[in-house]
């Protein structure tokens, strides 16, 4: 899920960075200190918006740059376990295939594909069913539920475990299939109610 977090701050500006506008130096210290990094509280830190600079700035003896306490907001991704997503596969190994999911590229494992024997063909890029047939090749958008998190701390780390074996998830045509199946069995139930119906009267 992503979230905006407002938070606070103290930022150094170094003396080379005088004269320039106050909140540009102020948004490229920020951006520099928190996109991309990976926190247990926040999540996946996307991007600074809406920062403000306070002008008056603090000096601290031996050090010529300036410290000014800073508000800002942060756009993060936090995933939730059990949290249905959807996202594209972004690659295909024999173990499964990588969803990218917000910022971070999620691990769907060959056993929470499908409910059948997969194959993996090294040629194609592709994870197909024995029995159904389906194929799941990179650039396929897939709904997916989030099973697992590890987010870990830095730059780049934390995992993220999904699943597509339950109702309703999996690659998006095999969604819109199965509920085509499901319409046309719960026509033909209900005429066949309504044909008994009609009999017995």
């Amino acid at each position: 899920m992503f979230k905006l977090v407002t938070l606070e701050d103290t930022i150094r500006i170094p003396p080379e960075k005088f004269g320039e506008p106050i909140d540009a130096v102020g948004y490229e210290q920020l951006t520099m200190k928190y996109e991309g990094i990976v926190d247990e509280e926040l999540g996946y830190v996307v991007a600074v918006t809406e920062i403000e600079v306070n002008p008056i700035g603090k000096i601290i003896p031996g050090d010529g740059a300036t410290y000014h306490k800073v508000g800002f907001s942060l756009l993060t991704f936090y995933p939730g376990i059990q949290e249905v997503v959807e996202g594209e596969v972004v690659e295909i190994a024999d173990f499964g295939a990588f969803v990218r999911v917000g910022p971070v590229d999620a691990l769907l494992h060959v056993s929470q594909i499908m409910d059948d024997y997969i194959s993996y063909d090294e040629k194609q890029g592709t994870l197909m069913g024995k029995e159904t047939g389906r194929k799941l090749a990179t650039g396929d958008h897939v709904r997916v539920r989030i099973t697992a998190v590890s987010l870990g701390h830095g730059r780049g780390s934390g995992k993220i475990g999904v699943t597509a074996r339950q109702p309703h998830l999996g690659k998006i045509e095999w969604i819109k299939m199965d509920l085509e199946k499901m319409e046309k069995t719960e026509t033909v139930k209900t005429k066949e109610t309504k044909a008994a119906e009609v009999s017995e009267t």
